[in-house]
């Protein structure tokens, strides 16, 4: 068990990266807004340049994925994901720096998909939610370590934006390294018959081997075939609409404008700094708290009970902000972070790495990653326009954030848990 352990912590590394790579933006986005003289919406397009990456990432990550294996397209994300670091760190105009933080959104967009697809076919059932949690374990680690080098770096003068962004180059070559040491996907072999391969590795995993004449729709050996058909019509609905609800909790602007919002309620320069190293520790752990009952309680519970924590402190944020009253705003702001990473942050790529049968398994997930990154980037955008050319707009918008989670309840109550059953089950059962 070690072993699989010890594969997943490097899969998951991805999803480190992944983390940093979104997050870090929060502490250089005011910086290069004044280098380069960005009006508000050309400001939102620079932050959310990154996430239109991994819009292209998340759709062009399944062919690839199912061709050349999970292994080979981690390697190649590794690798864009140093020149990105290497690139935004030496930019020395805006449109160098669009394209490599483009780059860098691309590989968070094909870690987002191959990184939990990777891990869950490697995972055993009854552990797989905590073991396909680790890559959300790992982004929010991300987020938490570039908050932290944020603040460490802010008092670095005119390019502090450099040293915050070039940073992420250490961990990139490390994860390049580490997943030379790790085996191809046995679920991926199957789908490519070398059923020979797949059998030493389940058999290197101590795992049994899945009876391939035992499914009853769609045996795992069988050739990818197209995604959208009517009898994958569950995991779709599932899987997109879960996404959408991710999003829209605005969980993806607050991280990205935590320095700004913060500002907004009154806060000096170096406290707006200071406090998303709170936001980042509260998400490291209350994520993994959320790992460690993930399989015990199932998927639905956690979803269902974050929900409520995150509409209660995203109302008393927005009449924080409406008031002025910026003394509590820490602390609802931390609330919310606490009920999302319990619920949502700790659900979501588990749940979409898992629903689909394993034909169609990287371009469903590629799917649901393609339609979280289309609604972060339109939240990322938005945000800066709204707070800056509405008056009372941060109150407005995070009300919006409130009512979402409100109808994200109601959707949940109807979804399928999944914990304890392994991915032949799942399929069975949704088909």
């Amino acid at each position: 068990m070690s072993k699989i352990w010890k594969y997943v912590f490097i899969a998951s590394l991805g999803g480190f990266l992944f983390g940093f790579e979104t997050a870090v933006i929060s502490g250089a986005e005011k910086i290069i807004q004044e280098l380069w003289h960005l009006n508000s919406f050309w400001h939102g397009f620079t932050v959310s340049i990154s996430l239109i990456g991994t819009i292209f990432g998340a759709i062009a990550a399944a062919k690839p994925a199912q061709k050349y294996g999970r292994k080979r397209v981690l390697q190649v994300v590794a690798v864009m994901y140093l020149l990105s670091a290497i690139g935004c760190g030496l930019s020395f105009n805006w449109y160098m720096f669009l394209f490599f933080r483009l780059l860098g959104g691309i590989s968070v967009g094909v870690s987002s998909v191959v990184g939990p697809l990777y891990i869950s076919e490697i995972a055993p059932a009854q552990l797989r939610g905590r073991m396909t949690g680790m890559f959300q374990i790992m982004i929010v680690s991300g987020i938490f370590i570039a908050f932290l080098t944020n603040y460490l770096f802010a008092n670095f003068g005119d390019d502090a934006w450099r040293y915050m962004l070039g940073i992420m180059a250490i961990p990139s070559i490390a994860f390049l390294l580490l997943l030379n040491t790790i085996p191809y996907s046995p679920r991926w072999l199957l789908l490519n018959n070398r059923e020979e391969e797949a059998k030493e590795v389940f058999k290197s995993l101590d795992q049994p081997i899945p009876d391939l004449e035992s499914l009853d729709n769609q045996p795992i050996k069988n050739k990818e075939e197209p995604l959208f058909q009517s009898k994958y019509k569950k995991p779709i609905i599932y899987a997109v609409l879960l996404a959408v609800f991710n999003q829209f909790t605005g969980i993806n602007a607050i991280l990205y404008y935590a320095p700004r919002i913060f500002e907004m309620a009154g806060f000096s320069r170096e406290l707006a700094f200071l406090q998303p190293i709170f936001i980042g520790g509260t998400n490291l752990l209350f994520t993994l708290i959320g790992m460690s009952i993930i399989d015990k309680y199932g998927r639905k519970k956690l979803l269902l009970s974050g929900a409520v924590g995150m509409f209660i402190f995203l109302v008393l944020a927005a009449f924080g902000l409406k008031s002025g009253d910026s003394q509590f705003l820490l602390f609802y702001i931390i609330g919310f972070i606490a009920s999302f990473a319990l619920s949502q942050g700790a659900v979501i790529w588990v749940f979409i790495s898992e629903i689909f049968p394993n034909p169609v398994r990287a371009q469903g997930t590629s799917l649901g990653s393609t339609t979280h990154w289309v609604m972060a980037a339109i939240i990322s955008w938005i945000f800066p326009i709204i707070v800056e050319n509405v008056a009372s707009g941060g109150f407005y918008i995070f009300m919006f954030y409130a009512l979402m989670v409100v109808i994200s309840f109601f959707f949940v109550l109807r979804m399928p848990e999944t914990k304890g059953k392994s991915l032949e089950q799942i399929q069975n059962e949704l088909n």
